[in-house]
């Protein structure tokens, strides 16, 4: 029971086995090379199965997807990420909208012409390198997909339901602890009361062989 309490507790589901969890997110690797226009065309493979191009926002995670597709995805050279330079903010965004935390950049030249450049994840190093969106060709796509907003505000209501089946579980324990030595000291009692119960002599032995004796007396001088 406590298994399972941890294991309800700690799983969550991704929409099906040929995704791979990782944290509080699901990742699955499209494989099929396809002919693309831009890079909205790649984005929309993602999209179409309910995610978006991946972000990545540490160095497990990065080290994760590198492992994950050196095992599962038969890596290409090269994985473009979810990532576009915004002219307005001079800046690199997710696609995903989520925070700029992380990066690992082999090339960081200030100077350089950063318009319609997106970023791609080097399959061997683990490195990212800026490129042109204006891609012909993609040998693959790879999608992240966040847990639904309702299976993040699950967590309490987990924890809850943790906490009372181990608290049930617990007191069980007890009660059954309890039930089983008054059970034992009941049978000890029985067999005390019993044996106190038997039949024994209104004399000892002394009067006994006082008895004896007086009968043996009796019979001589009869």
């Amino acid at each position: 029971l406590l298994y399972l309490t941890v294991f309800l507790f700690f799983h969550i589901d991704c929409p099906s086995s040929t995704w791979v969890q990782f944290q509080d997110s699901c990742y699955i690797f499209l494989q099929e090379a396809i002919k693309v226009e831009s890079i909205e065309d790649v984005r929309n493979q993602c999209t179409n199965h309910g995610a978006d191009m991946i972000s990545i926002h540490n160095e497990e995670e990065n080290a994760f997807i590198l492992d994950t597709l050196k095992k599962q995805w038969k890596d290409p050279a090269d994985i473009l990420l979810g990532m576009f330079f915004d002219t307005d903010d001079a800046s690199f965004k997710w696609f995903d909208n989520s925070n700029m935390t992380f990066n690992k950049w082999s090339d960081q030249e200030d100077d350089e012409e950063l318009v319609d450049t997106c970023a791609f994840l080097h399959t061997k190093t683990g490195d990212w390198k800026k490129g042109n969106c204006e891609v012909s060709s993609v040998e693959g796509t790879l999608c992240k997909a966040a847990i639904p907003y309702e299976k993040k505000y699950l967590s309490d209501n987990r924890i809850l339901i943790s906490a009372l089946v181990i608290a049930s579980t617990v007191i069980l324990t007890v009660l059954g602890a309890v039930v089983w030595f008054l059970y034992k000291r009941s049978l000890d009692s029985g067999f005390t009361t019993v044996f106190s119960a038997a039949h024994q002599s209104p004399y000892n032995d002394d009067c006994v062989l006082v008895v004896a004796e007086e009968n043996e007396y009796d019979i001589q001088f009869n």
